[in-house]
């Protein structure tokens, strides 16, 4: 929360650093100010396209490097198209992966700000520490798994596995693939409807107060409001059963939405949560606006990756047995 005073002087400096702040781009400021809806708000609706190469976190050979030059970005980007799996630069594959290189959709090309992170603050581009009590929590959760396998039961994978949610703000940033949001306004409510795994948010924007603290949602509590040209939601109430980064039901988080131009919608993310993390941190991207319809994410039809897993791992436990008998 001690982030937020910082982070408007934050987005200045930005927005002086970056590509985008130049005299030709801001011929079209006009047009996109006076787009209102018909009853008077910003008019930030249609479908915005996420996908970057640009990796969450500033890569440690880069140290404080905050932007990349005109030269820089397009090594970067010719160097994570010459990668053979599909993956960007700097994204590692830490476990094999269920898709083709041909079926990611990460995007080609870095962010136009040339910003060499998504997360914008602490200043090193860096996710802050956790702290003690969240270094503890894991142990205790890792505990009570001893002697459960990975796929004892379909509880035991996660929800985006289970095509139950991509959660939030997890949903919110840029992904492997599905990277559009679609926006839907009415003068008391706005839709968020994430490509990704069909997650759909519909949050007040009138002076509703948020729901009582004991009611936990999968996607949190949302309320709006707006700001001038920003609309700036506030999300708490997070379900146990939920996990974004190690955080659930302490974690509150603050996202912006702010037209920067006829094409180009800017999204901040601010994530607040003073037990797992020793300091709040924040992301900002601009999103692009996108032209094609979003298509239904048909999660479990023709999908028999959750079956073969809990097969296979019964298939195991039978081998060891009969093993075990010899």
């Amino acid at each position: 929360m001690k982030r937020l005073a910082k982070l408007k002087l934050l987005m200045i400096a930005i927005s002086i650093a970056s590509p985008l702040s130049t005299s030709a781009q801001n011929q079209n400021v006009g047009s996109y100010l006076q787009d209102r809806t018909p009853w008077g708000d910003p008019n930030i609706q249609g479908t915005w396209d996420r996908r970057t190469i640009t990796p969450l976190e500033r890569p440690d050979r880069l140290g404080d490097k905050a932007f990349l030059t005109p030269d820089e970005i397009v090594d970067y980007e010719r160097a994570s198209a010459a990668r053979e799996d599909g993956r960007p630069l700097d994204f590692s594959r830490t476990s094999l992966s269920v898709h083709d290189p041909a079926d990611l959709d990460y995007g080609s090309t870095v962010l136009a700000t040339g910003q060499t992170s998504l997360v914008v603050a602490p200043s090193d581009g860096k996710i802050p520490a956790y702290t003690q009590v969240a270094e503890a929590e894991a142990k205790r959760l890792s505990k009570l798994r001893e002697g459960r396998g990975p796929a004892d039961s379909w509880t035991d994978r996660t929800l985006n596995e289970r095509c139950i949610t991509w959660g939030v703000p997890q949903g919110m940033l840029p992904q492997a693939y599905n990277n559009n949001l679609k926006i839907i306004q009415s003068p008391d409510f706005v839709m968020l409807y994430i490509e990704m795994a069909h997650d759909v948010r519909i949050i007040p924007i009138d002076d509703r107060p948020h729901l009582p603290e004991n009611v936990k949602l999968w996607h949190g509590d949302s309320r709006g409001h707006w700001d001038g040209e920003t609309l700036v939601v506030r999300t708490k109430n997070f379900s146990p059963k939920t996990s974004f980064r190690r955080a659930n039901v302490g974690l509150e988080i603050e996202e912006r939405f702010r037209r920067t131009d006829n094409e180009l919608l800017e999204y901040t993310l601010t994530v607040m949560d003073d037990a797992t993390w020793t300091d709040d941190w924040t992301v900002s991207f601009p999103m692009v606006r996108g032209e094609e319809p979003i298509y239904e994410f048909a999660c479990h039809e023709g999908n028999y990756g959750l079956l073969n897993i809990l097969s296979v791992a019964r298939n195991l436990e039978k081998q060891e047995r009969e093993n075990e008998r010899r």
